[in-house]
């Protein structure tokens, strides 16, 4: 017999009203920062709040991780224990986290997981993290289905989280110094700049621009939708949805996208099961064409850098319409899709810029923008922003609900009403009454009144009448049954859910993957070298946000190549026809010259 996997969906929470939403529309685990040492200085949540969502979500057995996926300096240690004690009290199932001084901290046993910033991308070192205590290792996004099955095949005890969805990091997660070294705000303290999404200038060794104004370490945002069957047989347990800063409307429809996707493969391979209960009822057809993207690509999942950047704009595109036939005086019209009054419409002008408009109206297949914008005929028509949609998206809260087997039989003083739900959890509540026998059969009465559970978090499957005799029970009785039934329900949901408990890492003694580390160890406390240094780290340089490197370094370490997109990847026996090294220009006239790294086919942007 195949042993059963729990699988999870995992979304993401800028706050609280967004984490419930996120559960309400089918994650079976939901993850989001507390107020300070997120990788997200602008999705930051109190205590308070994450309470709240702990307690919304174990309901469902969703479960709730707190991103602590900072590096931390050694004046933020006591704060920072403070605070994991306080999650930890709260019943916050598991830290995500960066720095791995954390394991040297005086800290309750809160399950961790090592967020994809600590660089994870092959067998050993998720090897040493499991060794070391991590239930869990988020993948580097840059992985292949090849890599990642390699990784479970040797490590299969431990959880693999892998990124599903969402906007892309051009440097690999953790290596990336271009914000703290251009403006001063670190991606490991959770304030990138976003340095790759910025307008360079390509230049040769000679001066000579080779290409002009383009967003040239720009990616598009990941959509691996297509291959989750795949993955789930490379090991991976929990499909990360990316977007801690992105909306309600964002969360509500890539999360039930990715629900109806991974439900589709659970029907059919029974040795996969869902992580959580409950059953959701979205108000609308989930598109995730329809909300932020910059166009979409798998990313290197099946091995093929193709089709992976967006040099053109770092924006929003949305979806394709269609191209533009006919262009008159104050109207338009495509050969495609139908817009609706009020719609975003952009495309990629001749200057190789996006323009954007809105539709003002549409009278057949005639469009009317507010200003006619510089179209052309055959260019490409996108849609970034469906009114009808969004009006969709913005009823009230999707709903997720229990399913509740109930029965209600006759006692000695009364009636008892008991009731199960689908994860197990039971109830019972009596009521002592005199009893008459009823003059009309109450059979239907008594299923209807408990059938009423209206806006709650419980649907009735069914109702078994179990009585001695056909007794008269008055409905406002059944009310007062039915509603203290629900609450007892969910005081024993409290009662019977169980966080799991970090287990105790073992004393035999296991080195790191290796015995120097230079700036990209991100290590910034006393507590980290301590933990380097029991592992066989014999040279420990202090984090790139420490002690900036004083000759120029690779600022980041990337799986997109420029040689590549512009077909001069020597790997594939093509020629590079200018003079190098190549330069990045930004605006403000900064030179990052490009070094390539084809053996290990990694690009290196360096401080230059």
């Amino acid at each position: 017999m195949v042993k059963e996997r729990k699988i999870e969906l995992l979304s993401p929470a800028r706050n609280l009203q967004t984490g419930i939403a996120a559960i309400n529309s089918g994650a079976d685990a939901v993850y989001i920062g507390a107020m300070q040492f997120g990788a997200r200085q602008a999705a930051g949540n109190s205590v308070e709040d994450i309470a709240r969502l702990v307690e919304y979500a174990h309901l469902y057995n969703v479960k709730v991780y707190v991103t602590l996926n900072t590096i931390i300096e050694e004046n933020d240690i006591k704060e920072v224990e403070e605070l994991i004690t306080e999650l930890y009290e709260i019943g916050v199932d598991a830290l995500i986290v960066q720095d791995l001084g954390v394991t040297k901290m005086n800290i309750p046993p809160i399950c961790l997981h090592a967020s994809t910033q600590t660089d994870n991308r092959d067998v050993a070192k998720v090897a040493f993290l499991s060794k070391s205590g991590f239930s869990r290792v988020v993948l580097a996004r840059e992985l292949s289905l090849e890599q990642i099955a390699g990784i479970h095949n040797n490590i299969p005890e431990t959880e693999l989280e892998v990124f599903v969805h969402g906007a892309l990091c051009v440097s690999y997660s953790g290596q990336c110094y271009a914000s703290q070294h251009c403006f001063g705000r670190s991606a490991n303290k959770g304030a990138c700049a976003q340095f790759c999404r910025l307008s360079f200038n390509l230049t040769d060794a000679e001066g000579n621009v080779i290409c002009r104004d383009k967003h040239l370490l720009s990616l598009k945002d990941m959509n691996r939708s297509d291959y989750i069957e795949q993955m789930l047989d490379a090991g991976v347990t929990s499909f990360k949805i990316e977007g801690r800063l992105k909306d309600e409307s964002y969360v509500k429809n890539v999360t039930a996208y990715y629900r109806n996707k991974i439900d589709n493969v659970l029907v059919r391979r029974k040795e996969y099961v869902r992580s959580s209960f409950g059953k959701s009822f979205p108000q609308f057809v989930p598109a995730p064409e329809k909300s932020f993207n910059r166009g979409f690509t798998d990313y290197l999942l099946v091995g093929d850098k193709d089709g992976i950047t967006s040099f053109d704009t770092p924006k929003s595109i949305g979806e394709s319409m269609g191209y533009v036939r006919i262009i008159a005086r104050n109207f338009f019209t495509i050969n495609g899709k139908d817009f609706n009054n009020g719609d975003g419409a952009c495309f990629i002008g001749k200057d190789g810029k996006l323009h954007g408009f809105r539709i003002n109206k549409v009278e057949g297949n005639r469009i009317f923008p507010q200003s006619m914008p510089p179209l052309f005929q055959g260019v490409e028509l996108f849609r970034n922003y469906d009114i009808e949609f969004e009006r969709e998206l913005s009823r009230p809260q999707v709903q997720r609900t229990l399913s509740l087997s109930l029965e209600f039989s006759d006692s000695e003083k009364g009636f008892i009403l008991k009731g199960s739900d689908e994860c197990g959890v039971c109830a019972e509540v009596k009521a002592e009454i005199n009893k008459d026998i009823a003059r009309t059969p109450g059979y239907e009465n008594i299923v209807k009144q408990l059938s009423k559970w209206g806006n709650t978090s419980f649907e009735v499957s069914s109702v078994e009448i179990a009585m001695s005799a056909d007794w008269f029970v008055p409905s406002s009785l059944l009310s007062d049954m039915r509603r203290r039934l629900h609450d007892t329900l969910l005081i024993n949901h409290k009662k019977q859910y169980v966080c799991e408990k970090r287990a105790d890492v073992a004393d035999e003694k296991f080195s790191y993957v290796t015995d120097k580390l230079y700036y990209t160890g991100n290590v910034s406390n006393s507590l980290a070298v301590e933990f380097y240094k029991e592992h066989g780290v014999k040279e420990i340089s202090p984090a790139y946000e420490l002690e900036q490197p004083t000759d120029n370094v690779p600022i980041m370490f990337c799986k997109h190549c420029i040689r590549y997109s512009f077909g001069w990847c020597t790997k594939r026996g093509q020629g590079v026809p200018v003079k190098e090294p190549l330069f990045l220009v930004s605006g403000d006239g900064r030179r990052f010259r490009l070094q390539f790294d084809c053996k290990n086919c990694i690009m290196k942007v360096l401080s230059e």
